[in-house]
């Protein structure tokens, strides 16, 4: 088994949506703002290569939106979703599983590219994976999330035949050394890739917690639809992760890949910060 870091690029999100109800006095110090009062941010997808298989974790925004939406949400940096794939020896051909641990733009929109006038899956070759709570969520979606819901990255999905779901359970699993968790607070029913990894366990955070800012407990982001029920699988999380000496590898952070925790008098805070490839 092996796993490769593979970036989509960076972009852009207000800093006060990010970090919700804490001051920008003390979040600004943690991702300083421009003078938009926008932060960047990673989207760090990881790819697993296990029994034959290579699973994509997420895929970011993709590129084929109109000069309007990335006016919103700035995508920067030199990486792109297929630079780093080839940078690791793989092309989007060879992607056999798309693991989508949720629905919102930026976790998704590399699932389908604009051909000509056709919207079609990036990775032909692959099962896409969803589940049901959370694909019906997405599909009818409230008017607080409806902007992160876009049917151009959603509906070809299930169009080309190639969506399947997964059980929403907690614990299920998705490959001999992948299980699933389940959380809500986010969004309805978002998925956790549990990866079992050189006598490591890694938990791929998506937006739980989507960087080493957001470890401490009242660090939430107004995105969240349930804050409480997040504050409630943080605290939770939080608690088993340094028990059992978990490896977080977060999405967002615009620096870290991984670390592990400690207990500090402040609470549950980053110990060990270290890459992928270090592990």
């Amino acid at each position: 088994m092996k796993l490769y870091t593979i970036h989509a690029g960076n972009f852009k999100l207000d800093g006060g949506a990010m970090f919700g109800v804490v001051p920008k006095s003390m979040w600004q110090k943690l991702n300083p703002p421009d003078e938009n009062n926008m932060c960047n941010w990673a989207m760090r997808c990881l790819l697993i290569e296990d029994e034959g298989r290579l699973i994509l974790i997420d895929n970011g925004m993709g590129n084929k939106q109109d000069e309007k939406f990335f006016g919103y949400y700035f995508l920067n940096g030199d990486d792109t979703l297929e630079k780093s794939l080839a940078k690791n020896g793989f092309t989007k051909d060879d992607i056999t599983d798309v693991f989508l641990t949720h629905l919102h733009f930026d976790h998704c929109g590399g699932s389908i590219e604009k051909v000509g006038e056709k919207l079609l899956p990036t990775f032909k070759n692959a099962t896409y994976w969803s589940n049901e709570n959370h694909w019906q969520w997405a599909t009818n979606p409230n008017d607080r999330e409806k902007a992160s819901f876009l049917k151009e990255n959603i509906l070809p999905i299930n169009e080309s035949g190639n969506l399947k779901f997964i059980e929403s359970k907690n614990g299920i699993q998705f490959s001999e050394n992948v299980h699933i968790r389940f959380v809500n607070g986010h969004t309805e029913s978002m998925m956790l890739p549990q990866i079992k990894y050189k006598n490591h366990t890694i938990i791929y955070m998506a937006d739980l917690l989507p960087s080493v800012a957001h470890i401490p407990i009242p660090y939430i982001m107004a995105y969240d639809t349930r804050p409480l029920e997040t504050l409630k699988e943080k605290k939770s999380f939080l608690a088993e992760a340094h028990e059992k000496d978990y490896i977080l590898f977060f999405e967002h952070d615009p620096e870290i890949e991984c670390c592990k925790l400690q207990l500090t008098n402040k609470g549950i805070r980053s110990k060990e910060i270290f890459k992928l490839t270090e592990i």
